[in-house]
Protein backbone atom coordinates (compact mmCIF):
# COMPACT_ATOMS: atom_id res chain seq x y z
CA UNK A 1 0.00 0.00 0.00
CA UNK A 2 2.04 3.00 -1.28
CA UNK A 3 1.09 6.44 -0.85
CA UNK A 4 2.04 9.21 -3.12
CA UNK A 5 3.39 11.69 -0.12
CA UNK A 6 4.21 14.65 -2.88
CA UNK A 7 0.26 14.32 -4.34
CA UNK A 8 -1.11 15.04 -1.19
CA UNK A 9 -2.26 18.74 0.63
CA UNK A 10 -0.97 19.95 3.48
CA UNK A 11 -4.23 19.35 5.32
CA UNK A 12 -4.28 15.38 3.95
CA UNK A 13 -1.04 15.24 5.44
CA UNK A 14 -2.37 16.41 8.49
CA UNK A 15 -4.40 14.21 8.65
CA UNK A 16 -2.78 10.68 7.71
CA UNK A 17 0.01 11.91 10.32
CA UNK A 18 -2.65 12.12 13.04
CA UNK A 19 -4.08 8.70 11.58
CA UNK A 20 -0.46 6.50 11.82
CA UNK A 21 -0.09 8.44 15.35
CA UNK A 22 -3.34 6.44 16.70
CA UNK A 23 -2.62 3.51 14.78
CA UNK A 24 1.25 3.66 16.43
CA UNK A 25 -0.49 3.87 19.42
CA UNK A 26 -2.79 0.91 19.59
CA UNK A 27 -0.51 -1.48 18.23
CA UNK A 28 1.70 -0.11 21.21
CA UNK A 29 -0.87 -0.64 23.64
CA UNK A 30 -1.81 -4.08 22.13
CA UNK A 31 1.40 -5.11 21.85
CA UNK A 32 2.07 -4.23 25.64
CA UNK A 33 -1.21 -6.24 26.79
CA UNK A 34 0.03 -9.32 24.97
CA UNK A 35 3.54 -9.39 26.21
CA UNK A 36 2.38 -8.61 29.95
CA UNK A 37 -0.21 -11.38 29.55
CA UNK A 38 2.64 -13.55 28.21
CA UNK A 39 4.66 -12.91 31.40
CA UNK A 40 2.23 -13.55 33.94
CA UNK A 41 1.36 -16.77 32.56
CA UNK A 42 4.93 -17.68 32.66
CA UNK A 43 5.25 -16.36 36.33
CA UNK A 44 2.05 -18.73 36.91
CA UNK A 45 3.44 -21.37 35.87
CA UNK A 46 6.68 -20.82 37.70
CA UNK A 47 4.92 -20.28 40.71
CA UNK A 48 6.81 -17.24 41.10
CA UNK A 49 6.09 -13.52 41.36
CA UNK A 50 7.70 -10.52 39.85
CA UNK A 51 9.43 -9.38 42.79
CA UNK A 52 11.43 -12.39 42.89
CA UNK A 53 12.34 -12.81 39.00
CA UNK A 54 13.23 -9.25 39.12
CA UNK A 55 14.35 -7.64 42.68
CA UNK A 56 14.64 -4.06 43.15
CA UNK A 57 18.39 -3.15 42.96
CA UNK A 58 19.46 0.10 43.84
CA UNK A 59 22.80 1.02 41.51
CA UNK A 60 24.23 4.29 39.78
CA UNK A 61 22.03 7.06 40.12
CA UNK A 62 19.50 4.93 42.20
CA UNK A 63 20.34 6.31 45.47
CA UNK A 64 18.43 6.00 48.59
CA UNK A 65 17.93 8.05 51.52
CA UNK A 66 18.26 5.97 54.76
CA UNK A 67 17.32 6.94 58.00
CA UNK A 68 20.10 8.84 60.23
CA UNK A 69 19.95 8.35 63.85
CA UNK A 70 18.35 10.90 65.34
CA UNK A 71 20.69 13.24 67.39
CA UNK A 72 18.33 16.12 69.13
CA UNK A 73 15.51 15.86 71.52
CA UNK A 74 12.55 18.13 73.00
CA UNK A 75 13.15 18.35 76.47
CA UNK A 76 9.44 18.67 76.68
CA UNK A 77 8.48 16.01 74.86
CA UNK A 78 11.14 13.15 74.39
CA UNK A 79 8.82 11.60 71.53
CA UNK A 80 9.90 14.71 69.49
CA UNK A 81 13.90 14.30 67.92
CA UNK A 82 15.62 15.81 64.90
CA UNK A 83 18.55 14.14 63.36
CA UNK A 84 20.16 17.41 62.52
CA UNK A 85 19.88 17.17 59.05
CA UNK A 86 17.49 19.65 56.53
CA UNK A 87 14.77 22.42 58.48
CA UNK A 88 15.39 22.93 62.23
CA UNK A 89 11.76 21.89 63.40
CA UNK A 90 9.72 24.35 65.15
CA UNK A 91 10.25 23.25 68.77
CA UNK A 92 14.05 23.35 68.81
CA UNK A 93 13.76 26.70 67.49
CA UNK A 94 11.21 27.67 70.07
CA UNK A 95 13.81 25.53 72.66
CA UNK A 96 16.67 27.86 71.43
CA UNK A 97 14.80 31.58 72.42
CA UNK A 98 14.48 30.09 75.67
CA UNK A 99 17.75 31.81 78.20
CA UNK A 100 20.28 29.30 78.80
CA UNK A 101 19.35 26.89 75.97
CA UNK A 102 21.98 26.03 73.90
CA UNK A 103 22.31 23.25 70.74
CA UNK A 104 24.68 21.06 72.91
CA UNK A 105 22.00 21.12 75.89
CA UNK A 106 19.39 19.10 73.29
CA UNK A 107 22.00 16.49 72.37
CA UNK A 108 20.75 13.15 72.88
CA UNK A 109 23.08 10.91 75.27
CA UNK A 110 25.70 9.58 72.90
CA UNK A 111 25.51 11.57 69.90
CA UNK A 112 28.67 13.88 69.46
CA UNK A 113 28.45 17.69 68.98
CA UNK A 114 28.83 19.31 65.22
CA UNK A 115 31.07 22.33 66.35
CA UNK A 116 34.71 21.75 66.47
CA UNK A 117 36.00 21.85 69.65
CA UNK A 118 37.90 25.21 71.12
CA UNK A 119 41.28 24.96 69.92
CA UNK A 120 40.68 22.67 67.72
CA UNK A 121 42.28 22.41 64.01
CA UNK A 122 39.15 22.93 61.93
CA UNK A 123 38.87 26.14 64.01
CA UNK A 124 41.55 27.40 62.89
CA UNK A 125 41.44 26.28 59.42
CA UNK A 126 38.35 28.14 59.33
CA UNK A 127 40.20 31.50 60.89
CA UNK A 128 42.71 31.23 58.02
CA UNK A 129 40.15 31.23 55.43
CA UNK A 130 38.04 34.16 56.37
CA UNK A 131 41.44 35.62 56.92
CA UNK A 132 42.54 34.89 53.31
CA UNK A 133 38.79 36.01 52.03
CA UNK A 134 39.58 39.56 53.34
CA UNK A 135 42.60 39.45 52.15
CA UNK A 136 41.57 38.56 48.95
CA UNK A 137 38.87 41.24 48.97
CA UNK A 138 41.48 44.22 49.80
CA UNK A 139 43.40 43.74 46.39
CA UNK A 140 46.79 43.23 46.72
CA UNK A 141 47.75 42.07 50.02
CA UNK A 142 45.74 42.58 53.18
CA UNK A 143 47.23 44.89 55.76
CA UNK A 144 48.17 42.26 58.64
CA UNK A 145 46.26 44.13 61.36
CA UNK A 146 43.14 43.31 59.41
CA UNK A 147 43.55 39.69 58.37
CA UNK A 148 44.51 39.23 62.42
CA UNK A 149 41.58 40.73 62.93
CA UNK A 150 38.96 38.94 61.04
CA UNK A 151 41.13 35.72 62.40
CA UNK A 152 40.13 36.43 66.26
CA UNK A 153 36.23 37.41 64.82
CA UNK A 154 36.29 33.86 63.48
CA UNK A 155 37.56 32.21 66.65
CA UNK A 156 35.32 34.07 68.86
CA UNK A 157 31.92 32.89 66.59
CA UNK A 158 33.16 29.71 66.51
CA UNK A 159 33.62 29.31 70.39
CA UNK A 160 30.15 30.77 70.61
CA UNK A 161 28.96 27.73 69.02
Amino acid sequence: MAINLKSLSADQLAALISDARSQLEQSRGQQISEVRAKIEALLRSSGLTLAEVFPRQVGKGHKTKGSVAAKYRNPEDPSQTWSGRGKRPLWLVASLKKRGVTLDSLLIDGASAAAPARGSVATKRGAKKVAAKVAKKAGKRAPARAAKKATRKTTRRTRKG
